[in-house]
């Protein structure tokens, strides 16, 4: 090879490493905001007047926000131009960050991550998808797609490290300006970003939009708020509707309205208009496989970033910093798998490979689950993670080309909608369904105990069966006994209920951990849709874009 041909796939080589940068780097933006705030929340409540209630309710609006737009948000980038849409995104994020960060109060907080930074995130993330598949030959995007996603992926662990020493050493502020300093720095990169030709033409379809925002964010809000209301019988003191939930309701309305969405966008298509989504996409195996794939990936990641945390930093009392130290094998091992799996074994079958991570996942929640007793250590998390890890790397490696492969590059950008519309729903679902097995059964376990214990008077026996039974909240053996301690309650009692609730958080933390081990297997039956083929065997383009960068 000359000097110059050899210079020249430098060049192509350091462009296509910028542009990998760029987009991670963003993912990672995009993603880091829950796992900060869920560690600050006492300290950013308190900052801003609220309660833990409201910043919780901040939280939940941003998952809404972004949760619901998504599928919008890829319409719009296919519309005006990915990149467009992605520096678009970026601007309104930072934005929303900076005004984050001056917050006084809780109306302000909200206005500027929940809506903002929401906004930002559902113009970006699907964008995301479509420049990658815009910017790598099919045979290169396994790789991209692993290390966007390995990005993301870490953001949820680095975030309890990252909050904690923020809220502990400066302040959660300090966050989020550094979050503008970050959007300024991936703007100047992404004009080494290069957009796809676009063939679509026309206008936002607003009726779609309105029913896809009704019907997500009414199905989301169910699940989110299920812990306190209940998935079908209603919890005690909660509102019910004929006996059921306002869980159930909600999900079925949601439901419903996601029907009317589809029969709008088919008859949409049917008559030449311009839908948000090709109901027909939905017909292609391949594209529903990758898509059901990713539900359940961020299903069980979201479940177990929900547990690990809770027994590190509320059964174990570790502080925020070393609880995010205990997580970091698992980054370390997603990565790993990430950007190896790909380049060690290129034409890997994807389908093999999803079914290893899936059961690499599935190990790791088992190994976890018997190593959570009462005298467990923070040394049981640690090959748990590097298993966990590993399974969702080697999925990432393998499910972003996967379902862009499945369509033509043009439509890549509807799919990132799909593609992240699945992710936060797997992730809100996950949360949602591991906090209820949780509290459900420590609530059971914990009244069952106290009633059997010969040391817990009567008295308090019949306290405990009326005013635990609307659940019990996950506390550590210190806030426990300073509860009851304030409360007038004897050393004796106070004790043996601790022993009680030490007893049941096992319980519940062993059930929940249960319940994704069964999910995880019934995923197993569906990695059947994912192809055999590597995407850069089959992919539908006939011809190589001529935007793309040489692969990585």
């Amino acid at each position: 090879m000359s000097a110059q041909g050899s210079t020249r796939d430098e060049v192509a080589t350091a462009a296509a490493g910028a542009v990998l940068l760029t987009l991670a780097s963003a993912q990672f933006l995009m993603t880091l905001d829950s796992s900060v705030m869920n560690v600050s929340m006492a300290t950013v409540a308190n900052d801003v007047g609220t309660t833990i209630t409201g910043i919780q309710t901040a939280i939940t609006l941003y998952t809404l926000v972004m949760a619901t737009l998504m599928i919008t948000g890829g319409k719009i980038g296919t519309l005006i131009g990915r990149r467009r849409a992605f520096s678009i995104g970026c601007v309104v994020y930072g934005l929303g960050s900076f005004v984050t960060g001056l917050a006084p109060n809780l109306t302000v907080l909200i206005i500027g991550w929940s809506f903002l930074e929401g906004i930002g995130a559902a113009l970006i993330m699907p964008a995301i998808v479509a420049l990658v598949a815009g910017n790598f030959e099919p045979s290169a995007r396994p790789r991209a797609y692993g290390l966007v996603a390995a990005a993301g992926a870490i953001a949820v662990a680095v975030g309890p490290l990252v909050g904690g020493a923020a809220t502990t050493y400066l302040s959660w502020r300090v966050v989020f300006f550094s979050e503008v300093l970050v959007v300024l720095v991936i703007l100047v990169l992404s004009r080494r970003i290069k957009d796809i030709p676009t063939r679509a033409t026309g206008r936002i379809d607003l009726v779609g939009t309105l029913l896809s925002v009704v019907g997500l964010g009414t199905a989301v809000y169910g699940i989110l708020r299920s812990s306190e209301w209940g998935w079908i019988a209603p919890k005690p003191g909660a509102t019910a509707i004929l006996g059921l939930s306002m869980t159930f309701w909600f999900v079925v309305v949601g439901a419903f309205v996601v029907w009317l969405f589809v029969l709008w966008e088919t008859r949409l298509e049917q008559n030449g208009g311009d839908p948000l989504v090709r109901p027909t996409m939905l017909a292609n195996p391949q594209l529903v496989g990758g898509l059901l794939m990713f539900f359940f990936q961020f299903l069980l990641q979201a479940g177990t970033f929900f547990i690990v945390p809770l027994f590190l930093s509320v059964v174990l009392e570790l502080p925020a910093v070393e609880t995010g130290l205990k997580i970091m094998p698992l980054s370390v091992a997603l990565l790993l798998a990430a950007a190896g799996i790909p380049r060690r074994w290129p034409h890997a079958s994807p389908r093999r490979v999803s079914r290893i991570g899936v059961i690499l996942m599935l190990l790791g929640i088992v190994v976890l689950m018997s190593g959570i007793r009462l005298d467990a250590s923070a040394a049981v998390v640690a090959v748990p993670m590097v298993l966990i890890g590993l399974g969702i790397g080697a999925l990432s490696s393998q499910l972003g080309a996967v379902t862009v492969s499945a369509v033509p590059t043009e439509e890549s950008g509807e799919v990132g909608g799909l593609q992240n519309t699945a992710t936060n729903l797997g992730a809100s679902l996950g949360t949602a369904l591991a906090g209820s097995v949780l509290i459900t059964v420590l609530t059971t376990s914990l009244i069952a105990g106290i009633q059997d214990n010969p040391d817990v008077p009567e008295q308090v026996r019949s306290q405990a069966s009326v005013q635990l039974a609307s659940g019990v909240p996950f506390l550590s053996d210190t806030a426990l006994e300073s509860a009851l301690t304030e409360a007038g309650v004897d050393p004796t009692t106070t004790q043996a209920v601790v022993q009680e609730n030490q007893v049941a958080r096992v319980d519940g933390l062993d059930s929940a951990l249960a319940t994704l081990a069964i999910l995880a297997v019934v995923s197993l039956f569906f990695t059947g849709r994912i192809p055999r083929e590597p995407p850069g065997a089959t992919a539908p383009d006939a011809t190589p874009d001529p935007t793309t960068a040489e692969p990585v």
